[in-house]
């Protein structure tokens, strides 16, 4: 079966936190044997910062971020047997979403797939004309990277025929343990581009505990921080490449995850970055959401924190032997229960059903 997937990036991760996820997501189905074409625009410089290749379980075209490019790759989409229009192109997002509806075949799964479902239903609930709420009744399923039974409310309160979440997960061949680099050295590490919704709870869970410990060390990788005020053991080394990930994770004593504010608020959603730790073994402090025990045992598994002092007191107490030990109980539950492989199975098992409910149907 042909996908037809429309999306930010598979390329480049660059200002594209979602490109993990579409990596594991489709290679996972390509294992199935589905034939997939990912499209994505030239846009916001990330083909300047490719950090794969295009690889071979994906055809990858990457068109012109103008109207003709756009007509180019929506022409395409009624050769497909299932069609999906992943939120957050940053490009022409209205009209790939009316193109899908409107371009594929009428007997096509057609799918909506959001990968920032909180801030989606936030802008929906305030917008009787967005365009997610007028594509709606011509689509067939909505999956979620995250949400849990909040967001599965909210999306069939609006009229949504379905919606799974597919949650982040990980993919061993590409995060996993890897030899420490000086160069990430630190007591803790965060990966975070800087976000206005997010900027906050970072000031909050990372740089509050780098003040109140002067004497440790605190690492920040991510775009957007170049002129923002920080502590002086603070580093500030901008934009890592996925490529730089393992080490990244496996050098400092812990890592942290720290959630954007619609997706704390919801719960059950799960960064990428959880699993990209969990996966090479890292040590990972985490802000409290709720639905974190669905994925991680608190205080065996993971460490949670409900502010910069409970960071700070994690820090503090926590010992060489502590961090190895939560950072291999980690990798063996991601492992065992959370990754792409399972994920794959999970979204081809909701499209045998799709297909099975259609020709009962017919």
């Amino acid at each position: 079966m042909k996908i037809a997937f429309y999306g930010s990036s598979l390329l480049s991760s660059y200002w594209n936190g979602a490109a993990t996820y579409y990596r594991g997501i489709l290679k996972a189905l390509a294992a199935h044997g589905y034939d997939i074409t990912f499209y994505e625009p030239d846009a916001f410089e990330r083909q300047q910062h490719r950090d794969i290749d295009p690889p071979q379980w994906a055809r990858s075209v990457v068109y012109p971020a103008t109207e003709e490019g756009l007509r180019s790759v929506l022409a395409e989409a009624g050769g497909a047997d299932i069609v999906v229009k992943a939120n957050g192109v940053g490009v022409f997002d209205r009209e790939l979403l009316e193109g899908v509806v409107a371009l594929s075949r009428p007997n096509a799964l057609r799918i909506f797939w959001d990968v920032d479902a909180a801030a989606t239903l936030d802008e929906m609930r305030g917008d009787p004309s967005h365009p997610v709420l007028a594509a709606l009744p011509d689509i067939d399923m909505v999956l979620t990277y995250g949400g849990g039974p909040p967001v599965i409310d909210a999306y069939t309160g609006f009229g949504a025929a379905e919606c799974v979440p597919v949650y982040n997960a990980l993919d061993p061949e590409t995060h996993h343990p890897a030899p420490p680099q000086p160069r990430f050295t630190a007591d803790l590490g965060l990966l975070a581009n800087r976000l206005p919704d997010r900027e906050a709870r970072i000031e909050e869970f990372f740089l509050r505990p780098a003040a109140a410990l002067p004497k440790r060390s605190f690492l920040l990788g991510g775009n957007g921080w170049h002129d923002k005020g920080m502590p002086a053991n603070v580093r500030a080394i901008g934009h890592v490449g996925t490529g730089d990930h393992n080490a990244f994770n496996c050098t400092p004593r812990a890592v942290l995850n720290v959630a954007r504010d619609s997706m704390a608020h919801i719960g059950f959603s799960p960064a990428t970055r959880v699993f990209e730790a969990a996966g090479a073994a890292a040590c990972l402090i985490t802000d409290a959401w709720e639905g974190i025990e669905q994925f991680l045992t608190p205080d065996e598994e993971v460490l949670v924190a409900r502010d910069g002092q409970d960071v700070a007191e994690h820090l503090a107490a926590l010992t060489e032997a502590r961090a190895r030990a939560i950072g291999a109980a980690a990798l063996a539950r991601v492992r065992a229960e959370h990754t792409y492989a399972l994920r794959g199975e999970q979204v081809h098992r909701i499209f045998q059903q799709h297909r099975q409910r259609v020709t009962e149907a017919a």
